[in-house]
């Protein structure tokens, strides 16, 4: 299990070039049919990973009998714009995910366009705390990491440790439930520590998928409802101190959090975490991300739930149409092609994975810039014209190229950036909040 762990926990950095088999494109950098702001942006891309130790927490992935207290080591693997040299070697990222039981870990590479350590350029930059989903790496979330730190992010993402899912037992299982905020809330004060005048502390932003779509609505002030399923979940009670009117609570939440991402929210099923008590908490600009049908968290009771409960915060919902779960990482690595239960951690079964990410950076990037950076012209971008995409039409002045972009506006219903003939297969919502 020690063993098993270590390999999970595992982000390393693979100087030789990878196998000539292995010929995807870098995960970052979209294709001709991204829409208008997928594009990679004009900085050059740094890379570095520091380890922080958040003392004394609660060792939940065991079945001891008693509370028992370690140093929890937290890897947050950081991209940033940087000068770069001419010809510098590029990062190969490589972690693994669990096998199919009773299989090992299955590890794999991936290229990125980032330099190691490479001089950073910029201060006062957004920062953006990125939460993977359980069990995954940041790894498998370059096509994220890099892009937003090549449009001027500071991009930390966080290693969590998730315990082994399929061999341990439910109540070791519920971990993440305790740690997904704790990690954050910590990683969050100490990066304002570490990183100094390279981040403005008041612009953070919270990204995450998954088990790290939970992770951020709460560390971003949804508060945990104290008759919520994950209080008897989590061993010894751990949790009931920070729920909500607890003396603890304030502890999860993030100051300056000025926007949220959440792709595939756990924590809605089959009882919400929050209640509608603790959705009604968010005051933070929300952008949820789900496929309909997705078989690991409902749809129903998980974006679609925070969507209608997070009254008091402006939100948007982006819907992908017959969509899964594989909504948030890299196109599967050649070394995840040989089994389906491997492929299916990072591909969709009806949509092109390639495809989704370039959707979603498109309208991350123009959510960050209208709530990080005040760009109120990316507010186009996000308030379609029609809910279904299928419904979007441009009828385009002659000579305009056919791959140009959807300018929007008036009588235009082609959702602004995007291409003729590919805005298909998704809704979009937008709901403002019932309070100021």
């Amino acid at each position: 299990m020690k063993q098993f762990r270590t390999w999970l926990a595992l982000v390393a950095l693979v100087s030789a070039p990878l196998a000539a088999h292995d010929t995807l494109p870098i995960a970052s950098m979209p294709g001709v049919d991204a829409p208008e702001l997928a594009a990679l942006g004009t900085s050059g891309v740094g890379f570095r990973s520091i380890t922080l130790i958040h003392r004394g927490q609660p060792q939940l992935e065991t079945d001891a009998a008693a509370d028992v207290r370690t140093d929890r080591p937290l890897r947050v693997d950081l991209w940033y714009p940087a000068q770069i040299k001419p010809r510098a070697p590029r990062v190969h990222y490589a972690a693994a995910f669990w096998g199919e039981p009773p299989r090992a870990p299955v590890t794999f590479s991936v290229k990125g366009i980032a330099v190691a350590n490479a001089r950073a350029t910029g201060t006062g930059l957004p920062l953006v705390i990125v939460s993977h989903g359980y069990s995954n790496a940041p790894a498998a979330m370059s096509w994220l990491c890099e892009n937003l730190a090549s449009k001027g992010y500071i991009v930390a993402a966080v290693d969590h440790r998730d315990p082994n899912p399929y061999v341990i037992s439910p109540a070791a299982r519920a971990a993440p439930y305790y740690n997904r905020p704790h990690d954050l809330a910590f990683v969050a004060q100490q990066l304002r520590l570490q990183l100094g005048t390279q981040i403005d502390p008041t612009r953070v932003a919270l990204i995450g998928y998954s088990m790290g779509g939970y992770g951020v609505l709460t560390a971003g002030g949804a508060t945990l409802d104290p008759a919520g399923p994950a209080m008897a979940w989590v061993t010894h009670d751990q949790l009931k101190p920070f729920a909500r009117g607890a003396a603890r609570a304030g502890e999860i939440a993030i100051p300056d959090v000025k926007a949220i991402v959440a792709l595939a929210p756990a924590g809605g099923a089959p009882h919400s975490s929050w209640g509608a008590e603790g959705l009604a908490a968010l005051r933070v600009p929300l952008l949820l991300i789900q496929g309909d049908s997705d078989p690991v968290v409902d749809y129903r009771s998980g974006a679609a739930a925070v969507f209608a409960g997070a009254v008091n915060t402006d939100r948007y919902f982006l819907t992908y149409r017959q969509a899964g779960h594989a909504i948030a990482l890299n196109p599967a690595p050649a070394a995840m092609r040989a089994t389906l239960w491997d492929s299916d951690w990072f591909e969709d079964p009806i949509w092109r994975q390639d495809r989704i990410n370039a959707i979603n950076l498109h309208f991350i990037t123009a959510f960050l810039g209208k709530t990080l950076r005040g760009e109120a012209y990316k507010s186009a971008y996000l308030d379609v014209a029609t809910v279904n995409s299928d419904d979007g039409d441009w009828a385009a002045p002659a000579g305009t190229g056919w791959g140009a972009y959807s300018p929007g506006g008036a009588d235009v219903t082609l959702w602004k950036g995007f291409q003729r003939r590919h805005a298909r297969g998704m809704d979009m919502r937008h709901a403002s909040p019932v309070t100021r």
